[in-house]
């Protein structure tokens, strides 16, 4: 038999999506991947059963339908700031994940280094391997995830390529700070660095914290690649409607990589997805509340449980620390939750290229009754521990 690539063997399955099959597994919530168990706003799914019936049903443009570029255009616009256009910016992509295999190929080559903020979505390490390109790790620390200024100088100095910036960061909930952001920005200019951000949870973010754009900051456009998608905005994740905002130039290359890998996002999806686009400020602010509300409702039962945690600025996530149940072995434990819980979480261990074992991943993008039946279990954590440990 043949053998497989070489470059597969550096990373493993994803950890999130095996998780949510040992929630099923074990019928239990599935605070692991990161997806609601809400509908989308009614005039969204309304637009999707039109154009269900009315289409389009063919290939729209290789790199987006011009109605839905246009309508994103205008929407990025008014927060970004920038002078978009949907023509010579905009690339449609399956997903906000290819849109960061896309801008990776299009700017990174084989052997070059990429520099990534651990903890890390877990896809940035393996998008960077399949390019052929290695990943240098600078550690955010815990608890407030700040990084060494130094320390991630020397990384960008030693021939990097490219950085990856998620921001608010999954799976921290950290809001780079403006000052953060303008020290990346140095040395991106220092040392003529590509900058590619994963922006997905641009309007998720809790005050005081604000979400600045890095594209938007003085010199920035010309060399970021801005990667997002309508998933989590939108309540859509099964719709896979991501996009790159870049330069002509890059663009132009973006969009041949994208070609190639994908050929285009579903057409009768984009289409529905303009109503959203169009949406006014309001669903925003409303958007703001309702995760704001989300979120302080699950730590709440956090607090109550006597569960040590981050408190995040950003994103739907919350890192936890579990040091007093197991301070070696966070996937043993995360099994056990799910089983004996019945609440599933994701090992911290799969973020962090350090040997972190003491932290797991809860979500809260989930409507507040499940949240509660999830929280009242977990205050039963101790007690369950106590009685059962590790023994069945």
């Amino acid at each position: 038999m043949p053998y497989t690539s070489k470059r597969t063997a550096g990373f493993e399955e994803s950890v999130i999506r095996r998780m949510t099959r040992v929630a099923l597994e074990q019928g239990a919530i599935n605070l692991s991947q990161g997806f609601p168990d809400f509908d989308p706003p009614q005039a969204l799914t309304r637009a999707l059963a039109e154009s269900a019936v009315q289409g389009p049903h063919q290939y729209a443009i290789t790199w987006g339908a011009a109605h839905f570029r246009a309508a994103l255009a205008e929407k990025q616009r008014r927060f970004m700031g920038l002078p978009l256009e949907a023509d010579k910016h905009i690339t449609v992509t399956c997903g906000s994940t290819e849109a960061m295999m896309a801008a990776i190929l299009s700017v990174v080559n084989p052997d070059d280094k990429v520099v990534v903020f651990s903890p890390f979505y877990e896809n940035y390490g393996a998008d960077t391997i399949l390019c052929g390109a290695e990943p240098v790790y600078v550690p955010l620390e815990p608890p407030d995830f700040d990084f060494d200024r130094e320390q991630l100088r020397a990384a960008c100095a030693g021939n990097a390529r490219a950085l990856i910036l998620c921001n608010p960061s999954n799976p921290t909930g950290k809001v780079f700070t403006q000052e953060e952001l303008q020290y990346i920005a140095s040395l991106a200019e220092e040392f003529d660095l590509w900058v590619i951000t994963d922006e997905v949870y641009e309007h998720i973010v809790y005050a005081p914290a604000e979400h600045s754009y890095f594209a938007s900051l003085p010199g920035m456009a010309e060399r970021t690649i801005t990667c997002s998608s309508l998933s989590k905005t939108y309540s859509i994740t099964g719709w896979r409607l991501g996009y790159t905002i870049a330069s002509e130039e890059v663009t132009s290359v973006i969009r041949k990589v994208h070609d190639f890998l994908t050929v285009g996002a579903a057409a009768p999806l984009q289409e529905a997805a303009v109503c959203a686009l169009n949406f006014p400020q309001s669903y925003y602010d409303e958007l703001r509340a309702l995760y704001t509300g989300k979120r302080d409702l699950f730590l709440s039962f956090l607090d109550h449980a006597g569960l040590p945690y981050t408190r995040p600025a950003g994103a739907y996530y919350v890192l936890v620390d579990i040091g007093d149940f197991d301070k070696h072995d966070d996937t043993r434990f995360c099994e056990w939750l799910a089983r004996e819980v019945k609440v599933a979480a994701v090992p911290g261990s799969s973020f962090f290229r350090e040997p972190v074992h003491t932290l797991i991943r809860f979500h809260f993008a989930k409507k507040d009754e499940t949240l509660r039946a999830a929280g009242k279990q977990l205050l039963a954590l101790k007690a369950i521990w106590a009685e059962r440990g590790y023994h069945t």
